[in-house]
C-alpha cells in the first residue's frame, strides 16, 4: 500500500443511463450537485459497461473481468467462489469497506442474496426497495422509524409511475444517511464505502415533491421512429410490444402523454439521488476527508426509456443501454473540470483504485488504469480502439435464445447475434441516434465483415489470462 492511499467513496447508480446530466448537455434536468462534481473531476464521456444487466455488469466491474470470463453473466447466477472482488483486495490490504444497498452478485429471486467473501465490514443490505425480505436492512430501519411501507407508496398496483416514499423515508435518502454514518466513523487507516442506491430503476417512482418538480411536457420524446424495428432483431420488436419478451410494460400501448410521464419520473428520481450525493459530499468536506478521498460516480448499465421503441433493459446495445455516466474525482492527486474523450470499459476501474491505493495488479484482471489518464487527461492518444459488451441468456422472457456481443469503436457500432442469421451495424458519425441497420446492405459488406472480426478477436482476447504458462513450456 502507498504511503497516503485514498478513502474510497464509490457510487453507483442502478439503470442511469449517460444522457442524465445537466452538465452533459440534457437541458431538461436538474443535476447540481453532479455538475459541480463534474468541475472538480474528470468526466469519462466514452465509459461503457460490459453488460446491459445487472449481475454480469457489477460483477464485471468489481473484479475487473469480463462477464465470459467471470462465468457470472446472467441475473440468477451465483459469481463463483474463486472470483475475486476489489473489495476483498482492498480489505486485505488494511481499507475497512462497507456496503448500502444493492449488491446483485447472487440470486435473489424471492430470497437474499447469499454472500461470498466480499471483504466488507460493514453491510447494509437492500437489494430493491420494496421490504419484501425480513434480510433487508432498509426494510428493518423502515420499521424502527415505525413507517408502514404499503400505506406510504403510492403507485396504483399493476402501474410503473406515480409517488414512492416520501424523501426522508426513501431507499435513496437511507443509502446517503448510511454512508455519513460510516464516513464520520473514527479509525486509523483507509476506507471504500459502495453506495448501491436502486435508482432510477424502475418502477418510476419518486417522491411526490420531486415528481412536482418535472412538467411531462417539457421532457423530450424518446428517440424513436416508427418502423423502424422491421429490420432489427426480433427481441426488439417483441419488446416493443412489451418488455421483458413480451411480459413487461408495453412502449406500443403507451400513449405520448405516458410516455414523457415515464421520462419525468426517471429525472425526478435522477434529482433525489443528486440532491442524495450532495450530502454524501457535503459529510467527506465537514470530517475533512475530502482531499484524500477519491469519489467515483457511475452507473451499472443504462435504460431504454422509449428509445427505439423500447423500455427497461434487455438484449440491446443501443447507447442508451451500454453508455454511462463516469465521474471520478481525487482533489489531491487528480485533474479537474477535465473531460476525457476516448473509449473506456468499466473493468479499468479496478486497476484504477489498485493503482491509487499503491497495490499491484494481479494478472487476473483484465481492465486497464486509468490513473494516468485522472492525471493527465489531456492530449492522450486514445487507450482503446474500441469497447466489448456482451449479453448470454442474461434475463429471462427470451426463451434462452438472447446470446449478443457488441463491439464500438469510435465511429462504428457492430452487434452480433449468435446462433441467428440476424444483427446490427451502424455508423456512428452519419447516424448518432442508431435508428438506420446496415446489417443487410450488401454495400456495407466488407466493412460488416471487418467488424465481425475485430468483434470475434475481441471476444477471444478475453479469455482468462490467469493461471500464467509455466516457465519452459
Amino acid at each position: 500500500m502507498s504511503a497516503s492511499p485514498p478513502n474510497i467513496l464509490w457510487i453507483c447508480t442502478d439503470q442511469q443511463r449517460y444522457d442524465t446530466i445537466h452538465g452533459l448537455g440534457n437541458e431538461a434536468i436538474r443535476t447540481p450537485t453532479l455538475d459541480a462534481l463534474m468541475a472538480e473531476s474528470v468526466t469519462f464521456t466514452g465509459a461503457y459497461v460490459q453488460s446491459p444487466v445487472c449481475t454480469p455488469s457489477r460483477a464485471s466491474f468489481l473484479t475487473g473481468r469480463y462477464p465470459r470470463t467471470t462465468r457470472c453473466r446472467q441475473n440468477g447466477q451465483q459469481l463463483p467462489a474463486d472470483e475475486v472482488l476489489v473489495t476483498k483486495m482492498l480489505a486485505d490490504a488494511g481499507y475497512d469497506c462497507g456496503l448500502v444497498g444493492k449488491l446483485h452478485l447472487a440470486p435473489c429471486q424471492g430470497r437474499a442474496e447469499v454472500r461470498g467473501d466480499d471483504g466488507y465490514r460493514v453491510f447494509h443490505w437492500s437489494h430493491h426497495p420494496k421490504p419484501d425480505w425480513e434480510e433487508s436492512d432498509y426494510g428493518r430501519w423502515l420499521q424502527a422509524q415505525g413507517v408502514n411501507w404499503d400505506e406510504l407508496y403510492g403507485v396504483p398496483p399493476g402501474q410503473q409511475v406515480g409517488p414512492g416514499i416520501p424523501t426522508q423515508y426513501h431507499q435513496t435518502t437511507w443509502c446517503a444517511d448510511k454512508t455519513i454514518d460510516f464516513i464520520r466513523e473514527q479509525r486509523d487507516g483507509p476506507w471504500l464505502m459502495s453506495v448501491n442506491p436502486f435508482d432510477p430503476h424502475h418502477p418510476f417512482d419518486p417522491p411526490q415533491e420531486y415528481l412536482d418538480k418535472y412538467d411531462p411536457a417539457a421532457v423530450p420524446l424518446p428517440n424513436y421512429t416508427p418502423g423502424e424495428l422491421e429490420d432489427k432483431p426480433d427481441f426488439q420488436r417483441i419488446a416493443h410490444r412489451g418488455a421483458y419478451g413480451g411480459r413487461g410494460l408495453s412502449f406500443a400501448t403507451l400513449s405520448e402523454r405516458q410516455r414523457r410521464e415515464i421520462i419525468a419520473a426517471y429525472y425526478a428520481m435522477i434529482e433525489l439521488l443528486d440532491d442524495q450525493v450532495g450530502r454524501m459530499l457535503a459529510a467527506l468536506d465537514e470530517t475533512g476527508q475530502r482531499d484524500n478521498t477519491l469519489v467515483i460516480f457511475m452507473s451499472d448499465h443504462g435504460e431504454m426509456l422509449g428509445d427505439h421503441g423500447i423500455l427497461l433493459k434487455g438484449p440491446y446495445f443501443y447507447e442508451c443501454a451500454v453508455h454511462v455516466p463516469l465521474i471520478i474525482r481525487w482533489p489531491q492527486r487528480f485533474a479537474s473540470n477535465a473531460r476525457y474523450d476516448g473509449l473506456v470499459e468499466m473493468v479499468d476501474l479496478v486497476p484504477t483504485l489498485l493503482e491509487a491505493a499503491g497495490l499491484p495488479l494481479p494478472l487476473r484482471v483484465q481492465g486497464r488504469s486509468l490513473y494516468n489518464v485522472c492525471v493527465e487527461p489531456g492530449d492522450h492518444h486514445a487507450r482503446r480502439e474500441h469497447v466489448l459488451c456482451e449479453y448470454y441468456n442474461a434475463m429471462t422472457g427470451h426463451g434462452g435464445a438472447a446470446h449478443g456481443t457488441m463491439l464500438r469503436t469510435a465511429t462504428h457500432k457492430i452487434c452480433v447475434y449468435h446462433g441467428r442469421d440476424e444483427g446490427e451495424l451502424y455508423d456512428l458519425e452519419a447516424d448518432p441516434q442508431e435508428a438506420r441497420n446496415l446489417w443487410s446492405l450488401p454495400e456495407q459488406a466488407a466493412l460488416k465483415l471487418d467488424l465481425m472480426k475485430r468483434c470475434f478477436d475481441a471476444s477471444v482476447f478475453t479469455m482468462d489470462p490467469a493461471p500464467p504458462r509455466e516457465a519452459g513450456f
